[in-house]
């Protein structure tokens, strides 16, 4: 394939909000992905995050092949067979009582917020004048609302004003959020682990202090675990690392392992004096497909264990990444949990360099922050890809270092 032809046509067609990088992907196997000139790439960006069992797992084909033949779409008007298998293992994954299907991620932010905004306006005798406290350098999403709770200016400044009554807070501590607490205050919204704003994990102290404003003021808790759920830091959902039990959490990009699906869960108190019939809604949100996705991904996770393999491979990766962090001067930092991991650099080594040398050495990567390299591979990978990946950026950060 002439590459660079194809990739001129096609920007004549889209419209251009992604800076895509050359290359023209066709297939994947396992854990690679080969681009039209049947090069081949170790992923270790999974779709940024969502294929937590690579590509071409069998059993995930079958079943989804099985259910194209059956039904995709019906429309929420209508129950189908796969809706409550898929809700029932979406709640035992989490440990919350409600489900809501979306089709992305930003949309399950979109029905949280409302929730939240609407127990608050049920509790207080049918006051709006609520406010959500959001952590800075956050990100939720790109729809309004999404964004009017994502802590990066730069993305909210040319779509003012958008919805009002948010108030933002540093993440990791606790005095700052305190100190944006009104009586008006319905709910906090935090990244259980920060990812676009630099691969931050949330320390056990700031939860403890989330815990203890939301049992004394009634304040809920909204856990976006978009990127950092569905077995990427060793649980099924990381919140579940911490003594906590959110009020609301949102899920997506894992949990249909390449469909698109999303998810808000809720406890029973929060679901039943919030949303009524009327309240929100969804054309495509939970088809069969989708929820055929969600539960096939839920089986092959518990029969294979897949958080027990992120557990258990977590050291050797962080072995290696710390190895490179004490080896070089490019590397700051190394910081994450479990597969979701970030190398932050010296601010003379720009992090696009590092990844297009990787990607020309046939490693996929991906960044975050204003200088972080982020590592969000496939949950399926073996000490080997580990190793690959740890040469690799060897090669590369030696050259640096050499300077």
């Amino acid at each position: 394939m002439d590459t660079k032809s194809y990739i001129q046509e096609t920007e004549n067609q889209l419209v251009h909000v992604y800076n895509r990088f050359p290359i023209v992907l066709e297939r994947g196997e396992g854990v690679y992905l080969y681009d039209a000139n049947d090069k081949k790439y170790l992923d270790f960006g999974s779709g940024i995050g969502v294929m937590g069992l690579g590509y071409g797992n069998k059993e995930y084909t079958d079943a989804l092949t099985d259910q194209l033949h059956k039904l995709i779409h019906t429309s929420n008007l209508y129950y189908s067979d796969v809706i409550d298998s898929a809700a029932k293992g979406l709640k035992k994954a989490s440990g919350m009582d409600r489900v809501f299907f979306t089709n992305s991620g930003t949309e399950a932010i979109e029905g949280a917020l409302k929730a939240a905004k609407k127990y608050a306006y049920l509790r207080d005798g049918n006051n709006s004048d609520h406010e959500i406290i959001a952590m800075n350098h956050s990100f939720h999403g790109r729809t309004m609302g999404a964004l009017s709770v994502t802590g990066t200016e730069h993305y909210r400044t040319p779509f003012e004003k958008l919805i009002p009554g948010i108030r933002f807070a540093d993440y990791n501590d606790i005095d700052s959020v305190r100190s944006q607490v009104t009586d008006k205050t319905c709910a906090i919204i935090l990244e259980t682990l920060q990812g676009e704003g630099g691969i931050y994990p949330a320390e056990p102290e700031f939860i403890a202090g989330l815990k203890q404003l939301q049992q004394e003021k009634d304040i809920l808790l909204i856990f976006d675990e978009v990127q950092c759920g569905m077995g990427r830091t060793g649980s099924m959902f990381c919140f579940q690392q911490y003594d906590i039990q959110p009020d609301i959490i949102t899920a997506a990009k894992a949990i249909g392992c390449g469909v698109p699906v999303g998810a808000f869960l809720m406890t029973e108190r929060v679901a039943d004096a919030s949303l009524e019939p009327g309240d929100h809604g969804s054309t495509y949100g939970g088809n069969p497909l989708a929820c055929r996705a969600v539960d096939e991904v839920l089986k092959i996770y518990e029969k294979e264990d897949i958080c027990g393999h992120v557990k258990a491979l977590t050291p050797y990766l962080e072995e290696k990444l710390d190895g490179l962090a004490g080896k070089y001067s490019a590397i700051k930092e190394r910081r994450g949990r479990g597969f979701m991991q970030g190398l932050e650099l010296d601010p003379s080594v720009p992090v696009g360099d590092v990844i297009h040398q990787a990607q020309e050495k046939g490693l996929l990567l991906l960044s975050a922050g204003s200088n972080v390299l982020r590592l969000l591979p496939p949950l399926v990978i073996e000490k080997e890809h580990i190793d690959e990946m740890a040469g690799i950026l060897d090669e590369i950060f030696a050259k640096y270092e050499k300077a």
